[in-house]
């Protein structure tokens, strides 16, 4: 009986521990218990890094109240023995980066789970070096960015994918949350911390819904109280509220012209941007159609989404 493909678990958003590697000793700013938002939010100039800098962060663990036993079910359940271990590898990343950040950080780590698999001596021993694949699960934002790896770079190194919850049409918590702060990505207390820093997040825009005519979101008279130009870069002071109203019309399954059997996936290009008008007051922009490519039969489209499941 061949060995079992290794496997790589991707997992959702604001899963992964994030570490500033800036101080000595490190600091962890993002856990399961820990959400320092000051320092995770991003630069509303550069969103590949903070607004509080200077600043040095990387992925660090998955959450372990997620995903342990998940890892440690599959490592026990595929293995034939326990001299002959089936690697199961947690893939971590920043999830506030956009998805195509993600999908190369993918690709470099399945080129090195491949390498690492190569030097087990019951794997080079059945041959896994003359064809090397592996099989991934992605669990909720994890699977758009399996998708979005499958899209760019093919799956000549992939055997099978799984995924779990994965919002592919899309979730009203991301627009919700970027809104008002209160759905329920991240902290579970709402807060306008938690609405500024989810504005300034890549990957969010990545889970807007599809709609069949779109979304618009018109601005209410309180809207002139937002923050001046000069507190972008620092969350302390940016504490108003921004108060939009959201109003979607004929919402159902987007109409897809490459065809019946693929499903939309994974957005691009649906970034909110800030825009300073005369006032020095900021408006931000957001998309009122969201553009989203497709992919091969690579994926089987999913059926309707059921319940909750962001982690």
């Amino acid at each position: 009986m061949p060995v079992p493909y290794t496997v790589i678990v991707i997992p959702g958003v604001t899963a992964t521990y994030l570490r500033d590697l800036y101080p000595l000793p490190p600091e962890t700013i993002w856990a399961v218990m820990h959400k320092d938002f000051e320092r995770s939010q991003m630069h509303p100039d550069n969103t590949r890094y903070e607004a509080a800098q200077p600043a040095m962060t990387r992925p660090d663990q998955l959450y372990e109240i997620a995903y342990k036993e998940l890892i440690e079910e599959l490592r026990y359940n595929l293995c034939e023995s326990v001299d002959k271990p089936v690697p199961v590898y947690p893939f971590g990343y920043d999830w506030r980066h956009p998805l195509d950040i993600t999908e190369e950080a993918l690709a470099d780590f399945i080129d090195e789970v491949i390498d690492r698999t190569k030097l087990l001596r019951h794997y080079a021993k059945d041959g896994y070096g003359e064809a090397p694949k592996v099989n991934l699960v992605g669990h909720s934002m994890g699977g758009l960015v399996v998708a979005g790896y499958v899209e760019r770079f093919g799956t000549g190194k992939i055997n099978k994918i799984a995924t779990l919850a994965t919002p592919y049409k899309g979730s009203f918590e991301a627009m919700v949350k970027m809104a008002t702060g209160t759905a329920n990505i991240g902290g579970t207390v709402p807060s306008s911390r938690e609405r500024e820093a989810a504005r300034l997040t890549p990957s969010l825009y990545h889970l807007l819904p599809s709609f069949k005519t779109g979304s618009r979101l018109h601005q209410t008279p309180a809207c002139r109280n937002q923050p001046s130009r000069r507190s972008w870069g620092n969350p302390r002071s940016s504490r108003r509220s921004w108060p939009i109203s959201i109003v979607t019309q004929s919402i159902g399954r987007a109409q897809n012209p490459a065809g019946p059997n693929r499903e939309r996936i994974c957005s691009r290009s649906c970034w909110a941007r800030p825009r300073v008008t005369a006032s020095g007051s900021i408006i931000w922009t957001f998309p009122t159609r969201v553009s989203i490519p497709t992919v091969g039969s690579a994926l089987s489209a999913p059926g309707p989404r059921r319940g909750r499941a962001w982690r």
